[in-house]
C-alpha cells in the first residue's frame, strides 16, 4: 500500500485549496463583480440620460434691429452678422433690406469692403454689389434676402422664415420688390 502523500500529492485532499488558488479566486471574483457593477452603472446612466432631451439652442428667426433713423443712407450694417447671419442695408434712396451673410458658392461669410463698395468672399473670390448681385468669382447667383418690416414699436424687424433666394443673372431689387422696405 502506498503512502497517503504519494497518492494525493504533497498537499493532500484535506488541506483545501492552496493560498495561491485563494488569491486567484478572490481576484477573479472581485473583477467579475466590478465588471457587473460597471456595466450596470453605464446602462443606468444611459437609461437616465434618455429622459433629458438634447436641445439645440438657435437664435430666434424673428428679431428687431433698431429704428430706421439709426441707419444712414448708403450703408451696410454688420452688427447682426455674427449672431443672426444678417446684414442690414440701407440704400441711397432710403429703402432697407436684410441680406443673409452667406456666399452662394460654398456658404462662406463674405466681408463688406467699404472702400470698394462691395462684398468679397475671402475663400474663392466671389464678389457682390451692395444689392447682393454677384459679378465676379464662382458664385452662381445673388445672395439671399430676408423679409424686413416695421414692428409695432417702430423698430425694424427681420423675419428669417421668409426668404427671397437670389435668381442667377437677376437683380433682387427687381425680382423681389417685397424684399425692400420704404421707411
Amino acid at each position: 500500500m502506498q503512502d497517503e502523500t504519494t497518492l494525493h500529492g504533497e498537499h493532500g485532499t484535506s488541506g483545501g485549496p492552496s493560498p495561491v488558488d485563494n488569491d486567484r479566486r478572490n481576484f477573479l471574483t472581485k473583477v467579475g463583480w466590478g465588471s457587473l457593477a460597471g456595466f450596470l452603472a453605464i446602462n443606468s446612466y444611459a437609461f437616465l440620460r434618455f429622459f433629458y432631451p438634447r436641445v439645440l439652442f438657435e437664435p430666434p428667426s424673428q428679431f428687431k434691429v433698431g429704428f430706421p433713423a439709426d441707419y444712414p443712407p448708403g450703408t451696410v450694417n454688420s452688427q447682426y452678422q455674427r449672431e443672426f447671419g444678417t446684414w442690414i442695408i440701407r440704400l441711397q434712396d432710403g429703402r432697407f433690406f436684410a441680406m443673409e451673410s452667406k456666399c452662394t458658392h460654398l456658404g462662406c461669410t463674405p466681408s463688406w469692403l467699404e472702400s470698394q463698395k462691395k462684398f468679397k468672399c475671402p475663400c474663392h473670390g466671389s464678389g457682390y454689389y451692395i444689392s447682393g448681385l454677384n459679378f465676379e468669382g464662382p458664385a452662381p447667383r445673388p445672395m439671399d434676402r430676408f423679409k424686413i418690416s416695421i414692428a409695432e414699436d417702430g423698430q425694424l424687424q427681420v423675419d428669417k422664415t421668409i426668404k427671397f433666394p437670389g435668381i442667377p443673372g437677376k437683380e433682387s431689387n427687381e425680382v423681389y420688390p417685397q424684399s425692400l422696405l420704404k421707411a
